[in-house]
């Protein structure tokens, strides 16, 4: 688990308008940034980017959030996976924590729903190859 001071660090430091540039051409039109849709195939660009706001918005298919969730929905990453690629792009170190009794609690709580799922699947399938109505 990443800390929240890295995120925190992660989050501010990244700028939008290079982490969306990275995949996106992206040109100045006013207060914003323009650009095509990489999430959709378009001709004319609906997609902008606030670098006041520190925020990415396409008018075509509605796709919008801020840098962090647009690595995730262009690089199909998970939001640790975002992170990290975000604090190699700028340099920052991952500080990551483990609470392993929290892992061990959650290890056994998925065995015991394992064996809940066995039992039950067992018992189905007894009853449906081995009984007289079953076998109807």
């Amino acid at each position: 688990m990443i800390n929240q001071q890295t995120i925190t660090q992660i989050v501010d430091t990244a700028r939008i308008d290079e982490v969306v540039g990275d995949f996106v051409d992206l040109k100045k039109r006013g207060t914003s940034l323009i650009g095509l849709c990489p999430f959709h195939n378009e001709k004319t660009p609906s997609f902008h980017v606030s670098v006041s706001k520190g925020l990415y918005k396409c008018f075509g298919c509605g796709k919008g959030g801020d840098a962090v969730g647009f690595v995730m929905e262009h690089e199909k990453y998970s939001y640790p996976e975002a992170l990290k690629y975000l604090a190699q792009k700028y340099n920052i170190t991952v500080e990551e924590t483990f609470d392993y009794a929290e892992n061990k609690e959650e290890q056994q709580h998925r065995e015991l729903l394992m064996q809940a799922v066995n039992y039950a699947s067992q018992h189905y399938q007894n009853n449906l190859f081995k009984s007289e109505e079953g076998k109807k």
